[in-house]
Parts: structure tokens; sequence; C-alpha cells
């Protein structure tokens, strides 16, 4: 159970932030602002570090922060369906797998330029960096 007002530090370290990033999703409008003491310091409450925790997962699952956006306006908005939600990750999955496509050639590239490339030789005739001077490196 989650403490009922906590200061922007202890909720850094619960959902395992930094207090700048909170204060940037509180810009970003994707945290509502934090109520305020006397004092002038930020409280928070558990909706807070729920709302965090969303954040940082949805994060490392790669959607942006448009797209944490728009997840959590689904959230709360009356009528939405699952199938909003699953269409977007269908969508995010997409982009990933054009991504790792990405990647591989990426890795296949410099993988045969480093297999060209004789250590002993000097740098003025090192393949890897001839390429790199070039327009375009070997292609997949």
């Amino acid at each position: 159970m989650e403490h009922a007002r906590m200061t922007i530090g202890e909720v850094a370290r619960r959902v395992g932030v930094s207090v700048d990033t909170i204060r940037f999703y509180e810009k970003e409008g994707l945290l509502a602002p934090a109520w305020r003491r006397a004092s002038g310091y930020r409280e928070y409450d558990g909706e807070a570090v729920r709302r965090l925790r969303f954040i940082r997962r949805a994060k490392q699952l790669g959607f942006t922060l448009a797209d944490i956006r728009e997840l959590l306006a689904l959230r709360v908005e009356s009528g939405s369906r699952c199938g909003r939600v699953k269409r977007r990750a269908e969508a995010k999955i997409a982009e990933i797998d054009t991504k790792i496509r990405t990647l591989r050639k990426m890795k296949n590239a410099l993988a045969r330029l480093t297999e060209a490339c004789d250590e002993r030789a000097p740098t003025s005739e090192c393949p890897i960096l001839d390429a790199l001077e070039r327009s375009e490196t070997p292609g997949p």
C-alpha cells in the first residue's frame, strides 16, 4: 500500500526514476501537478506512483511519450475498448521489427568491413575508415 503523501524524492526512489524525470512528466502533462505544502514542497499520492510506473514500463516496451499519452487517455476514456490498445501495441511491434531488420543490416555491413580489415595494415589502407569516408557503405 502506498503512503498517503510522499515527497518527490520518495516517489522517485519508489518508481526508479529521477526527480527531474518526474518534473518533466508534470511539465509534459503526463502526470498531474503535485499538491504543494505551505512550504512549497511537492506532495504526491499513490496514484502518481502508479502513473509513473505505467509510464516507465511503457517506455521500457518502446512506447514514445506521445504513445504513452494516448494510452493514458484510453485508460480513463469511457467507452474505450482493449482493441484500440491492442492495435497500438501491434503497431509498436511492427516498428520494433523494422528496427531489428535495420540493425541486422547495419551489423552485417559492419561485420563485412571488419572481416576485410587487415589488422597489420596502416590506417591509410583501412577498409572500415575508407567506407566511413565514402558516401555509402557496402549494403547488406
